[in-house]
């Protein structure tokens, strides 16, 4: 794993922590800034963290506190030394978002074995190693926020998509269950399903009409999502949310 930079110019003992597992070019880059803008120190990590390099640049710039690992989320001894890293060089992480994919459509008479194992390992197993490892750091504190990103596949298998539906729906499981163990030790775990196409560059060169959806406000954008990150994080802890349940407004549901 990459150790980033770190000196006095660019740490801060008073700022919280928000650590981005899979902070993707999309939906992860757009999280990680409003935290950022929120006053967090950000911590963004995904599986070539060479190319958080531009986001971790202009948040610098803007005068925010930002890093970037590299980190393969599959494999338990680079996440746990992800967080042991955070922990002891930059601060006590209070924000854990998990943000990994893995949405891949295939119909089950093509799905080998492998790819379906590795499609578990990206959208489940890899929840499970980061959200362990958050409350492992969280529990002695007594506090800290926990936000896994789901999907239509959370809570409906669609044709064509058994692998990735089902590690999916996997995820959500582990959710729920962190949230009934953990709440009760002041620290929030949520969920958010993602029901829709978010405004990507492979959205707009795939998706039939994209573009004019896009105009008329049925693709869901990055920023406007990331808000809802920010929302459930504020929660005050006697109107804690579990679960949103984003779409566009003319999205079928």
């Amino acid at each position: 794993m990459a150790a980033p930079e770190i000196t006095p110019e660019n740490t801060s003992e008073n700022s919280k922590v928000a650590l981005i597992v899979g902070a993707g070019d999309a939906i992860g880059s757009a999280i990680a800034r409003k935290f950022a803008e929120e006053g967090l120190t950000v911590c963004a990590a995904r599986r070539n963290g060479d190319k958080l390099n531009p986001l971790i640049d202009d948040l610098r710039q803007q005068g925010h506190q930002a890093y970037a690992f590299s980190c393969d989320a599959r494999k338990e001894d680079q996440v746990e030394d992800l967080f042991k890293q955070i922990e002891t060089n930059i601060g006590a992480i209070d924000l854990v978002v998990f943000n990994i994919g893995a949405n891949v459509p295939m119909s089950i008479l093509d799905t080998s074995s492998q790819k379906f194992f590795k499609i578990w390992e990206m959208a489940c197993f890899s929840g499970f190693l980061t959200g362990r490892e958050a409350a492992r750091y969280m529990t002695p504190r007594g506090q800290g926020s926990i936000i896994f990103t789901g999907a239509t596949a959370s809570v409906r298998g669609s044709a064509g998509f058994a692998a990735f539906a089902s590690a999916k729906h996997g995820l959500r499981a582990l959710a729920q269950s962190m949230a009934r163990e953990l709440g009760p030790k002041n620290i929030h775990v949520a969920h958010v399903v993602i029901d829709a196409a978010v405004d990507t560059q492979w959205i707009l060169d795939n998706v039939p009409r994209a573009k004019e959806l896009k105009q008329e406000d049925g693709i869901v954008l990055p920023d406007d999502l990331a808000d809802n990150y920010v929302h459930l994080y504020q929660q005050p802890r006697n109107a804690w949310t579990f679960e949103l349940d984003i779409r566009p407004w003319a999205e079928r549901w």
